[in-house]
């Protein structure tokens, strides 16, 4: 290795000369224009080289090395105080140190050290942050730099690797076919472990770099077999390379390989082995070219160690926890389940703002201590999800139990009170418990979930743990979250529709479909109209977004007809649900026939749902809108007909052309025998019907036993899962196309 200040080399890939206002440092562009921090960078950048420049291998003077530090401090700088916050910019720090020939061992810890000691004194923030978010920064900066140093090095030493293993073999097969000598000559005298091996695996010989990788010549006294160094921490398929390697049936290989030390230790390397042949083609030796890295193996443990774990307790970190419940939240068996415990401390502020912070810490070291005692099982994992927030993971078939005794188990073991400065200190915790199977639900539902169930714990007094309850957490999400974010999601496009079809029962032909629209919320998911659709109606919004529904329906329609989709040379139907806030707008008729002109689509092809409990008892003033779209040939139909308490008689008034019947008169037909009692209510109802002239819907068709019960009943269309479950309107097009072949 050449000594520090040796020899007459130059910075490789830096540019000291100015270029107008800008300059490149390795592969970063820095700008020397005027800046009012340049005296604290200056000062950084001058602490900077002199604390690393005697652990340099460059030709420049200590003057010349910190001008080139100067625009890498200011680098650092940017990135400390970017907003948001990002760290890549380190990343290329460190390559270009590197790049600078700060390449001694000693070197990466002494830049990281003045990283940590003066980059936040010398280069603060400019708008206000608090000393723990500075220091946050400022860690993970050294993180980035690190990697980019150790990835450049890397890069580096493996192009030197690459020259010297080219040349290793070249020497070795002329040395094998020519002259012994001369590969005796480049074989000692490479700085990188090498070695050859028969095509048995038995070590031949080994140069001095590779016996002090494994302590010494002594280790190889004994015979020694390269499948000794088979070790259980081998990438899969690495015997797989080397057998077809020994075979002839490959030449080289690559691997980063752990071998076992004599010690009990493990070195890393940097392994390539190539196949030697003689003369004629024939294998016969395999060389081995070992790069110890086993420091930078370390170093990129401790860096993730770090990256993954608190730094105030020692646990696992959101980080690592979220990388865990992910692998949990994707298993494949159809068995698997997982729990997940949100635990929120009671009360922790005011410990903070009475004592102080130094003893807040304190208290949440001891706490993490207990709960991660509370861990009995490899499946399980506490972690630290920031402040006064934990989290608890469950894996595996027994979770949902798992769960719910880890829950307890934490609680019991913060009842007994903390000693702290011979103070006795009581800790309340609140715990939110969601469980669930493996592929049905994503991260972000399970957190949220999560949080809510333990503000509900909360809200019920605190110190206790409460179990998820969809229902109850549908009702504190439409509250916190979808009301807020209703009145932004038409105006962002976070809205669309998907059709369910409408089936003749006679034929079984698709007639038309319903359009039910969604919302794709961007936290939670997809939503149903359950969800949300009351909140649009208390909140006024209901009425710009039926009127989009019914635009793009009407549209859909078109397409459909476009495109010839329309059985018998029809038109397919499409049917539009009108809520209250719609049937008393005042420009609902005029809108509706707009919408129909803009769309070129025929009356006839549209259908306006109304519910049953709409319609009974309305006033003529009431129903004239629905009369007047009745008389352009808009059809209108009764929907959840027979849920309400009305007079049949009353049918006759009201402007419909369908009933659609509720599905909880038709469940006793889904297997037979059919329930004699639902058999005669459906009957009588279509005989009603038929008589006032109505087409009878059935909704929530779900076997093929029910459609033909409510078929022989003369029931005209079904809709439900049995025939499609409701999708986006291409598939639509292909039920359609198959009713035609």
């Amino acid at each position: 290795m050449t000594s520090a200040h040796s020899g007459t080399r130059g910075v490789r890939g830096t540019t000291t000369r100015s270029e107008g206002t800008t300059r490149r440092v390795g592969a970063i562009e820095v700008d020397d224009r005027d800046d009012p921090d340049d005296g604290r960078l200056q000062r950084f950048a001058a602490i900077w080289s002199r604390a690393i420049y005697p652990a340099t291998a460059t030709s420049l003077s200590l003057h010349e090395f910190e001008r080139i530090l100067e625009p890498l401090a200011r680098r650092m700088s940017e990135a400390l105080r970017s907003q948001p916050f990002d760290p890549r910019p380190a990343h290329e720090v460190g390559a270009a140190l590197v790049q600078a020939h700060c390449t001694e061992p000693d070197a990466l810890p002494l830049i990281l050290g003045v990283v940590d000691a003066y980059l936040v004194l010398y280069c603060p923030p400019d708008r206000p942050q608090g000393p723990e978010e500075s220091r946050a920064r400022c860690t993970r900066l050294q993180h980035a730099l690190a990697a980019g140093f150790v990835r450049e090095l890397r890069d580096r030493t493996r192009h030197e690797q690459e020259e010297l293993a080219r040349a290793a073999r070249t020497e070795a097969e002329q040395a094998l076919h020519a002259s012994e000598a001369k590969f005796q000559a480049v074989f000692e005298g490479a700085a990188i472990g090498v070695g050859i091996a028969d095509l048995d695996g038995r070590v031949l010989v080994v140069n001095d770099a590779v016996a002090r990788m494994f302590g010494g010549r002594e280790y190889f006294q004994h015979s020694r077999n390269v499948l000794d160094w088979v070790h259980p921490e081998d990438a899969p398929g690495v015997m797989d390379l080397y057998w077809e390697l020994v075979s002839g049936e490959r030449d080289h290989f690559r691997i980063v390989k752990p071998h076992p030390h004599p010690d009990g230790s493990v070195i890393w390397t940097n392994l390539s082995v190539s196949l030697l042949r003689d003369s004629s083609g024939k294998p016969q030796y395999q060389l081995a070219i070992m790069e110890d890295i086993t420091e930078q193996r370390l170093l990129e443990q401790r860096l993730h160690y770090e990256a993954t774990h608190d730094a105030l307790t020692g646990l696992p970190n959101r980080t690592l926890f979220f990388e865990h419940l992910d692998r949990a939240l994707a298993a494949d068996a159809e068995s698997e389940r997982f729990g997940v415990c949100y635990l929120d401390m009671d009360g922790f502020k005011a410990v903070n703002d009475s004592l102080g912070h130094a003893v807040g810490d304190r208290l949440l070291q001891a706490v993490a201590e207990r709960l991660q005692a509370c861990v009995t099982s490899p499946s399980e994992l506490i972690a630290r999800a920031g402040g006064d927030e934990f989290v608890a993971l469950a894996a595996g078939p027994t979770a949902q139990a798992d769960a719910i005794a880890l829950a307890r188990r934490m609680l019991a073991t913060l009842a007994e009170p903390f000693t702290l400065d011979e103070r006795e200190l009581l800790v309340r915790a609140s715990i939110g418990v969601v469980d669930g199977r493996a592929g049905e639900i994503g991260r972000a539902e399970v957190m949220r979930s999560a949080d809510i169930t333990m503000y509900r714990a909360k809200a019920a007094g605190g110190n206790r743990f409460e179990l998820a309850d969809p229902d109850s957490n549908a009702r504190v999400i439409a509250r916190h979250s979808l009301t807020n974010r209703l009145p932004s999601a038409l105006e962002n496009h976070e809205f669309f529709i998907e059709y369910q079809p409408l089936v003749r029962l006679s034929d079984g032909t698709v007639r038309g479909a319903e359009a039910l629209v969604r919302w794709l919320h961007p936290v939670h998911g997809v939503l149903g109209p359950d969800q949300f659709i009351p909140l649009a109606e208390s909140t006024g919004l209901i009425v710009p977004l039926g009127h989009w529904v019914l635009e793009e329906a009407a549209r859909q329609a078109r397409a459909w007809s476009d495109a010839g989709c329309g059985a018998d040379g029809g038109q397919l139907r499409v049917n539009v649900n009108l809520s209250p806030c719609q049937l008393r707008h005042p420009t609902l008729v005029a809108d509706t026939v707009a919408v129909l002109e803009d769309a070129g689509l025929c009356p006839a092809a549209l259908c306006l749902e109304v519910t049953e409990n709409d319609l009974i008892g309305a006033d003529e003033d009431a129903l004239r809108p629905l009369r007047e779209l009745a008389d352009l040939g808009v059809d209108i139909a009764l929907d959840d007909f027979g849920t309400g308490y009305s007079n049949l008689s009353y049918l006759r008034r009201l402007p419909v052309s369908t009933l659609k019947l509720d599905r909880s008169f038709t469940r006793g037909m889904q297997h037979a025998p059919a329930d004699p009692v639902d058999v005669k209510i459906v009957e009588g109802i279509v005989s009603l019907a038929h008589t006032l002239d109505l087409a009878v819907t059935v909704e929530g068709v779900e076997t093929g036993v029910q459609a033909e019960h409510l078929r022989l009943l003369g029931c005209d269309t079904a809709q439900g899962w049995y025939y499609a479950r409701p999708g986006p309107p291409e598939r639509l097009h292909t039920l359609v196309l198959a009713d035609a072949s």
